[in-house]
């Protein structure tokens, strides 16, 4: 019985979302009781309702006309992360200071620049309407909304501080993001100097070394070995640049590809980048401020500690971790300890065990969690900067023997004629 209720209340959420999305925007011009000209939009099933609307709020109608459909798809870009953040903060305010839920969607709503999100807020705001609580509305967008935030949203209303949760959220969204940016920062500037690097050696082995090359087989002079080597590669480029470029572009597809379908291979590629010199440091101190600062909000919300951990587990951006933490969870599940717990995995410090052993004797372990999370968070910011430091003059170093090598084996030649000619 049960199962059909739940199946049914899927079903009527899924007939109401695809009814909300295939409601047309209409835009419309009125003139208010001044005569002033106004405009505005409005998503509705039809143009009459839109007429009715307009005159119930006093003004006018002079134009009403459907928005035109875009060719591929929805308009706007995706709602990131930032933007779920943002939202929340707003909402959190508005409702902090009396605002009603449904009143402060509408101008949230109204005033966001991303079609995407703006129909995703009318969507929940119309769920609200219907009857449904905010963590029952937010189910339709499980990608945006994920199940972490439906349950803080969930538990925030059981206990009738919804909008203290949803500001705590924020700051959460908030410093998760933070992070992410570090990570990207850390990871992008080295990346994107490898890869021009890589463009420039294949720029001069296919149009640089070519010439050279038919400049010392006219002379016929021997070859040194270094440029004898950098003019073989150029001919195997010319021959074969389809192959490197292929090769390149199935590696990383592949590389993607295998961590999305095999729990196994993304386990093995986390534990080999967790052991790399400086960055293994940067994603475990990143995994454990993410593990720290959500249980933290979670617990702290009032979830209850074995649930609080299955949402957990999806946020520490490991696999290794995730993969921890679920064991952790069925331990807990069964009695145990959750510093006992941590302990067995063997992937967090000495000192984070303590401060949860601590934590939980105290009960205050929201409390030891978040000065946890605010330890590492620190962490990460400093190796970040201590890894763009040490970056920069490894990376002139690779630039300098990649190019530089290159350039100075074609001229070797050059000078070796040059003292022939002289001699």
């Amino acid at each position: 019985m049960a199962t059909a209720t739940a199946a049914k209340n899927t079903r009527a959420q899924g007939a109401q979302r695809a009814e909300v999305t295939q409601m047309p925007t209409y835009d419309w011009v009125a003139l208010d009781k001044r005569g002033k000209v106004m405009k505005g939009s409005m998503q509705t099933k039809n143009a009459t309702l839109v007429k009715a609307e307009l005159r119930r709020q006093g003004m006018n109608p002079q134009s009403v006309k459907e928005r035109a459909k875009p060719l591929f798809g929805s308009t706007g870009s995706s709602v990131k992360p930032r933007d779920v953040a943002i939202f929340s903060r707003q909402i959190a305010t508005m409702m902090a200071s009396g605002v009603p839920m449904v009143q402060a969607f509408d101008i949230i709503a109204d005033g966001q620049k991303n079609p995407r999100f703006k129909n995703m807020l009318v969507a929940v705001k119309q769920g609200i309407e219907g009857g449904a609580s905010l963590h029952e509305a937010l189910t339709l967008y499980p990608i945006q909304f994920d199940e972490l935030y439906r349950n803080l949203v969930r538990a925030g209303e059981s206990a009738g501080v919804l909008d203290t949760v949803l500001d705590t959220v924020a700051t959460y969204k908030e410093r998760m993001e933070s992070i992410k940016s570090k990570i990207k920062k850390a990871m992008f500037y080295p990346v994107m100097v490898l890869l021009v690097a890589m463009l420039v050696c294949m720029i001069m082995l296919l149009f640089v070394v070519p010439v050279f090359a038919k400049t010392f087989t006219e002379a016929g002079a021997a070859l040194p070995a270094p440029t004898q080597v950098v003019v073989s590669a150029s001919q195997f480029m010319q021959n074969y640049w389809w192959v490197v470029i292929g090769t390149i572009v199935v590696g990383v597809i592949g590389l993607v590809e295998g961590k999305r379908r095999s729990q196994k291979f993304a386990h093995f590629l986390d534990r080999v980048l967790l052991h790399f010199p400086v960055i293994g440091n940067i994603l475990r101190n990143s995994a454990i401020a993410r593990f720290s600062r959500t249980l933290g909000v979670t617990f702290h919300a009032g979830v209850p500690l074995v649930e609080a951990l299955d949402s957990v587990a999806g946020a520490t951006g490991s696999v290794v971790y995730g993969d921890a933490i679920r064991l952790m969870r069925d331990d807990v599940a069964v009695g145990h300890q959750l510093q006992l717990a941590m302990r067995q995995t063997g992937l967090f410090p000495n000192m984070v065990v303590q401060m949860t052993a601590i934590g939980e004797e105290s009960g205050a372990l929201d409390s030891m969690l978040f000065k946890v999370a605010e330890f590492y968070e620190e962490e990460v910011n400093n190796a970040v900067d201590t890894l763009s430091t040490l970056l920069e003059p490894l990376i002139m170093v690779i630039l300098g023997t990649l190019v530089g090598g290159m350039v100075v084996s074609l001229y070797l030649p050059i000078f070796k004629l040059a003292g022939a000619v002289a001699g």
